[in-house]
């Protein structure tokens, strides 16, 4: 999903289509001319009694209108007060707005009114300054509250992707980063502090966390992902919702926001790797790959919302497939929460799929599919009272969006307060404690990929003169739905200040792209890309190689940007590739490096997996960074100096070359076999990232060999740290299904533990093995464990396993 601003095209259109240019947020002297002049509820068919509504009070000819009443249970105010709502009142809270507009620019109140009574559901997000932000947000509320007939207010919308995607937020490592630290408590401890920016800045529903499984890194929108195990992915998903709601029960604590869980489905391996494009897949692939995470996650974290994916499964766009998203989402995986539209994937049903012959009859598709919030600017659910006349949609289903928006606005508490407080926004996004936990989270996503000689850690002594070089050693690059945060620390910062005692010197070797904008966002919204040619990369280059010539060690740090690596949203943004190869002379200036005849320490800043082969073999040390987020300097220096012991691990293959795409290490057992250009393999294979220290595996045994369908089976392990630093592993547990119904991976992943051992220490690790763990979607659409035998294993990462085996299931 996409941010509006910056496609000025559309946004004129938008203006044509539905009146919506900037307006003024001023309640001093509105006009309340517009309420007479609307339909409003026909008193034969209402629930009025004696003058008043069901659940009113009428006491010395006075009426307590129920609905503002906080002390009634939520149910009784909902009800109470959908009985007054006319039908373009409904509609209104099903539709939403773009948070476009400005109190300094003061427009007429009529007009005012007719955008506002129109659209009072839900505000989308715009990139402001924390005070702007927050400003317009209470005038807004401030109007709804003091200036509408019912005084409902809105729910204002963010993305949170990896967090808050404002200006003056904290910018923690992108979503694969994150998921490298196999950490999911971390992971709820970084989306709760998420939840408290996002919350104090007025927004109470934020569009993430991203559950797609990547297993294209073609697509642009790798980075958004947590990788490509199922399992993994809803694990990490369930934990980034219960921090950013509070609990796991499907509440929102106060200080917290709604989570949204996206895309559902498909979404993260699509057609030729081309964001969009259709989802091609059997129904066991749709069910155990990539519906697997939201099963997950529904059980675990029961999260507000989910928002359908731009993509087709079996010919059928998502915002438009019935199946999907009532017989499956709601019926089999018992998600009673909101559907809300990705933007404007309600009008592409029309536009993209022709599926539908114009905007009104995707609206009616999309709508009894089962999509109930119309975003982002609320165009196509304006036909909906049309509709509802000609007896296309029913009033029922309009109704119980109704009452999910309203439910949820009365648990939020924005009836009684729905105020922030400036200084106190501003207090939070500040904090220490944050920006430590951005830090901590940096560490913990790094990966070790390389440590030839163990020539990492860096004494800090030792090495008198440091060459950094390469595009991004002095840019921090944050990645997608990023903010701009009150600071970033570029790698070369980070290691000037760490290494005190060195000389620490930088060339930029190449430009990956001439019109990259030092505020990441901005980048990601330009069009066109400004290539470099070749001569004038070449003298870059050479100053770089007389920059590093007489340096004790090189390190540099290259990969991608978000220009390069990005949602394409149209045809002429884009960020897809047909090559993963590094771009721009990446390549020459290593060579570059190399033929110095220095130690070579690569950093891989990125959002997706590359064709690195070379670099695997011939760098001295590689390690991968991803998008680190705001502390990405600090951290990288932390983990160079050997201050901190690196501990991530990979959520996703680093292919040979892109003809083996799709490639992941759950295939099944008849698709590993060699091309005749190259070998079948990888070069890096999930789970796989190294330590400073070593790790030893001991006494691995199951607790019974046999187990009954309702019993469950202890697999036990010791780990001991026998190097000589402190280190973190991630002991991860394997299965594969020996004989079924349906043809099953080589292996998936069914449980992970990180373990932090001092030098010489020794924890035992337990995993429980119950039917669930055995359990799959069979060709029948069941979740079920077949009895039979499976092989259970244990290993550091999908290729290097310490035990195999056998556990039988019976009934």
């Amino acid at each position: 999903m996409k941010n509006f601003l910056g496609v000025g095209a559309l946004i004129v259109l938008a203006v044509v289509c539905f009146g919506q240019v900037k307006i003024a947020l001023t309640a001093d002297s509105v006009s309340t001319a517009y309420v007479s002049n609307r339909k409003t509820v026909d008193d034969s068919s209402s629930a009025k009694s004696n003058g008043a509504y069901k659940d009113d009070i009428v006491q010395d000819n006075q009426t307590r209108t129920a609905y503002k009443d906080s002390t009634l249970p939520v149910e009784k105010r909902v009800d109470n007060l959908i009985q007054r709502m006319t039908i373009e009142e409904k509609v209104g809270q099903l539709r939403s707005i773009f948070e476009w507009y400005s109190v300094e620019e003061v427009k007429t109140d009529s007009l005012f009114q007719s955008i506002l009574s129109e659209h009072q559901g839900f505000v989308q997000p715009q990139q402001n300054d924390i005070k702007v932000n927050i400003r317009n947000r209470n005038a807004t509320q401030k109007y709804l509250k003091e200036q509408t007939r019912l005084s409902i207010p809105a729910i204002f919308t963010d993305e949170a992707l990896h967090g808050l995607a404002k200006n003056q937020a904290t910018s923690f490592p992108q979503a694969i980063a994150l998921g490298s630290t196999w950490n999911p408590e971390l992971i709820e401890e970084v989306f709760s502090a998420i939840a408290l920016e996002t919350r104090k800045r007025g927004a109470q529903l934020v569009l993430s966390p991203v559950l797609d499984v990547a297993r294209d890194p073609r697509w642009g929108r790798f980075e958004e992902c947590y990788g490509e195990d199922p399992y993994h992915v809803g694990k990490m998903g369930a934990a980034a919702v219960r921090g950013l709601q509070g609990s796991a029960d499907g509440k929102v604590k106060p200080e917290h926001v709604a989570a949204t869980l996206k895309h559902f489905v498909g979404h993260g391996t699509k057609e030729g790797g081309r964001n969009k494009a259709p989802a091609n897949y059997s129904e066991t692939i749709i069910r155990n790959i990539h519906i697997e995470p939201f099963r997950i996650a529904i059980n675990e974290s029961k999260p507000v919302a989910i928002m359908p994916s731009y993509n087709e499964v079996n010919s059928l766009p998502l915002h438009a497939n019935e199946y999907m998203l009532q017989n499956v989402l709601r019926g089999q995986l018992n998600f009673n929460g909101m559907y809300v539209a990705d933007y404007w994937a309600i009008g592409e049903l029309s536009s993209m799929h022709r599926l539908a012959s114009d905007t009104k009859e995707a609206a009616r598709m999309a709508f009894n599919a089962g999509v109930e919030y119309d975003f982002p600017d609320g165009g196509h659910f304006r036909f909906l009272p049309e509709l509802l006349k000609e007896e296309k949609v029913s009033i029922e289903d309009i109704d119980r969006a109704v009452k999910k928006v309203l439910r949820l606005k009365f648990k939020l508490g924005l009836f009684e307060d729905p105020f922030v407080d400036k200084e106190q926004a501003i207090s939070i996004s500040k904090r220490e404690s944050h920006r430590q936990l951005a830090l901590k989270a940096a560490h913990q996503s790094i990966i070790l990929l390389k440590n030839e000689s163990e020539i990492l850690p860096l004494d800090k002594t030792t090495n008198k003169k440091i060459a950094m070089i390469g595009p991004n050693a002095n840019d921090t690059r944050l990645g997608e739905y990023s903010g701009t945060p009150y600071y970033k620390v570029t790698v070369l910062e980070g290691m000037d200040d760490k290494f005190k005692n060195a000389e620490v010197v930088y060339s930029e070797g190449v430009k990956i792209v001439e019109n990259l904008l030092p505020n990441s966002r901005k980048s990601w919204f330009q069009d066109s890309i400004a290539w470099p040619d070749d001569k004038t990369n070449a003298a870059r280059i050479e100053e770089a190689r007389q920059v590093a010539e007489n340096s004790d060690v090189i390190i540099m740090v290259i990969g991608e940007n978000e220009m390069i690596s990005r949602e394409s949203w149209s045809y002429n943004h884009l960020g897809d590739n047909s090559t993963l190869k590094l771009q721009s002379e990446q390549m020459k200036l290593f060579d570059a490096m190399k033929a110095t005849g220095k130690p070579v320490i690569v950093c891989l800043n990125h959002g997706r997996p590359l064709n690195i082969k070379r670099i695997a073999e011939e760098a001295d040390a590689v390690l991968d960074l991803w998008y680190t987020g705001q502390e990405m300097g600090n951290a990288v220096a932390d983990i160079i100096s050997g201050d901190v012991n690196p501990s991530g691990k990979l959520t996703a293959t680093y292919p040979n070359s892109v003809g083996q795409i799709p490639v992941h290490y759950n295939r099944k057992p008849s698709s590993a076999r060699d091309y005749l250009s190259e070998e079948f393999g990888s070069i890096y294979p999930f789970g796989f990232g190294l330590s400073y220290t070593t790790f030893q595996y001991d006494d691995i045994h199951l607790s019974d060999s046999v187990m009954l369908t309702d019993d469950r089976v202890k697999v036990h392990v010791k780990v001991k740290n026998t190097g000589t630093r402190a280190g973190a592993e991630i002991v991860q547990l394997y299965l594969r299904n020996e004989f079924a119904s349906i043809t099953r991976p080589i292996k998936e992943l069914k449980g992970f533990k990180r373990v932090k051992l001092n030098p010489g220490e020794t924890k035992d690790v337990d995993f429980l093995i119950d039917k669930e763990t055995l359990s799959f979607w069979n060709f029948e659409g069941e979740h079920v464990a077949e009895p039979g035998n499976f092989t259970i294993m244990i290993g550091s990462s999908s290729a290097d396993i310490k035990e195999s085996m056998t556990l039988t299931l019976k009934k």
